[in-house]
């Protein structure tokens, strides 16, 4: 059996690759490594999106849970975000999440969070890990009064919803807001915190019923919201993804604003309100260089890490920066809470659209995105991770860099999950780019069969 863990927890099709059996395994594994070193019995929340998979991993998870002697607060549906929150809130000792996030409704997924609300380290993953692969015995199994039992919060919604409340002091009276809730986890929380804060509402793809997440709809499919905004002339449309820790935006255009330019919209706003910290804001290698020229317009740093939402807020932590994000729309406020969080997102956007009284397509004129092109090469499995090590595909990046040196950039990654290599070509010449793209990868692919 390969690696359990992948970027973002334990994921695969539920029944078949995430059973029972292994969720039960994940609850006492988990249960036993975050919590070893309390002098207590442990408390450990657990939530869920609203995939019809869901009640029997949670049920196993549970199981696995109590079944060392640890105890579990049990939430029901809610955003991945909000267990981040309310585990920091309620003083708990690990918080776990079932989703699968952005994808089709037969996954789904376990992504543990420690005491302090973060996503688990390599170190302990891999511990989690190894339990379970290969040392199941060192795990207790109390007896009678020894074992754990499974309660209900039933206020652990509503202290979420009050918290994103509290996010921000304007009110959002007079700004008319779409919401697609991609039949997920924010199908509450969203709509009841933008009514609290006065906003007014319309909403689509809010009737989860087990097998709708995502389905054509969220933050991974956006033409829904763009056609629903200007049907309904909102001002501005939000849409979340499964889980609810992603957000992405339309104008009252019906013209998309991505997780860069959502980016670009606060920090600027937190800069000039002098609570930027660092003036920086932290992205990744697929960060449009249209952000770049913006902070250097701006006065604001520009950091890259690598993809994954987990090396940004790694370097947000380390080096004490407050606003990180990606393309995808998962940004981090590291003021407000430890994770991603797209309910938050839109409040924080909303926010700059009442301070400044401008409508959401002004705000998004802060940066001008760059075209990017992006060409997948299939290779061998095997192959992908050595592609610079073949004198004449190093050659022909160089050559292609050279072609776009001083207004583009050329980036090649691999896939982490998939026998793939991406040619990414950012630039202003979109049909000379597309060529370019095209042809490297060609030419990477026939190489490395």
């Amino acid at each position: 059996m390969g690696r359990l863990f992948g970027t973002d927890g334990v994921r695969g099709v539920a029944n078949t690759e995430l059973t029972g059996e292994m969720a039960f395994a994940l609850g006492r594994a988990g249960a036993y490594v975050l919590t070893k070193e309390t002098k207590h019995a442990p408390r450990i929340l657990v939530g869920m999106d609203t995939r019809i998979s869901g009640d029997m991993l949670e049920a196993a998870l549970v199981a696995g849970i109590c079944s060392v002697g640890a105890h579990a607060l049990v939430v029901g549906v809610v955003p991945t975000p909000a267990i981040a929150y309310l585990v920091r809130k309620y003083r708990l000792d690990a918080g776990v999440m079932i989703s699968a996030s952005h994808n089709p409704v037969e996954y789904n997924g376990i992504k543990f969070f420690n005491r302090e609300g973060y996503k688990l380290s390599d170190a302990l993953e891999d511990e989690i890990e190894s339990i379970i692969l290969s040392h199941p015995e060192i795990l207790p199994s109390p007896t009678g009064a020894g074992l754990g039992t499974r309660t209900l919060a039933e206020d652990a919604l509503d202290d979420y919803i009050e918290f994103l409340s509290k996010s921000t002091t304007e009110r959002f009276d007079g700004i008319k807001v779409a919401l697609d809730c991609a039949n997920g986890a924010s199908y509450k929380a969203g709509p009841i915190s933008m009514l609290n804060l006065g906003a007014g509402l319309c909403i689509i793809h809010n009737e989860p019923d087990g097998t709708n997440i995502n389905e054509r709809c969220g933050s991974t499919h956006m033409e829904d919201l763009k056609a629903f905004v200007k049907e309904n002339n909102a001002d501005i449309g939000f849409a979340f993804d499964g889980d609810a820790d992603r957000c992405l935006a339309v104008d009252e255009n019906g013209v998309l604003i991505d997780g860069d330019k959502i980016l670009a919209i606060c920090g600027l706003d937190m800069k000039q309100r002098g609570i930027l910290q660092n003036d920086t804001i932290v992205g990744t290698v697929m960060t449009n260089l249209g952000l770049d020229m913006m902070g250097k317009a701006q006065g604001i740093v520009v950091e890259k890490t690598n993809v994954g939402d987990r090396y940004v807020l790694e370097r947000m932590r380390e080096a004490g920066h407050n606003l990180g994000g990606e393309q995808s729309g998962h940004v981090i406020f590291l003021d407000y809470n430890t994770t991603g969080d797209g309910i938050l997102t839109a409040i924080q956007v909303l926010s700059v659209m009442k301070r400044t009284g401008k409508k959401a397509s002004e705000l998004a004129q802060a940066m001008e995105v760059l075209p990017q092109v992006l060409v997948n090469a299939r290779v061998n499995n095997a192959k992908k991770n050595l592609y610079m090590d073949v004198r004449e595909i190093r050659e022909a990046i160089a050559k292609v860099e050279a072609e776009f040196s001083g207004d583009g950039r050329v980036l090649i990654r691999t896939s982490g999950t998939e026998p793939l290599i991406r040619v990414m070509i950012e630039g202003k010449d979109l049909e000379k780019m597309d060529k370019a793209a095209k042809e490297l990868a060609a030419f990477i692919e026939k190489t490395l069969q």
